[in-house]
């Protein structure tokens, strides 16, 4: 009999892990997702942003290609526009050549047109709530944040 008892005690601690052990693993894992998913959440939050930002210097290279190949003409209006087609046709709008807007998926712009300037505002639905960037070509310079909460608004206001 103690030769079985001996034997069963000696297996033991050849079986695996204690409680103790598997709970303090659990816990480390779970104090590391709780650091990693909101860290994870915000860097997709900042690439939504930057993809609004990067639609709206396309859109001014494009805007700016076809005021050239137009006889010094910016594009007609351009409604918000969702990126889930991808492209805007500007040549299409008006019977120009050359301009094509790409958008990314999720990314609504609009482009105003005001005779001897234009106005481009965007944002993404998956970046920062109420962000809007703009970029106004008569006072020029790069893309910035406006300080409308909608496209429809900074286009409206211009800035």
């Amino acid at each position: 009999m103690q030769d079985i008892i001996s034997r069963l005690r000696a297996k033991k601690d050849e079986e695996g892990f204690t409680l103790i052990e598997l709970l303090v693993v659990v816990v480390i894992i779970g104090v590391l997702v709780a650091i990693a998913v909101p860290v994870y959440l915000n860097y997709r939050e900042g690439a939504a942003d930057k993809s609004a930002q990067s639609d709206v210097r396309g859109a001014i290279s494009a805007v700016e290609q076809y005021y050239t190949n137009n006889s010094n003409k910016y594009p007609a209006d351009v409604t918000a526009t969702t990126g889930t087609s991808g492209k805007i046709d500007l040549a299409a709008q008006t019977n120009g050549t050359a301009g094509t807007i790409t958008l990314s998926s999720g990314t609504t712009l609009a482009l105003k047109n005001n005779t001897s300037y234009y106005v481009i505002c965007a944002t993404n639905q998956g970046g920062t709530k109420d962000k809007v960037y703009v970029y106004n070509s008569q006072a020029g310079g790069s893309v910035k944040a406006s300080g409308s909460t909608t496209v429809a608004a900074c286009i409206t206001a211009g800035n």
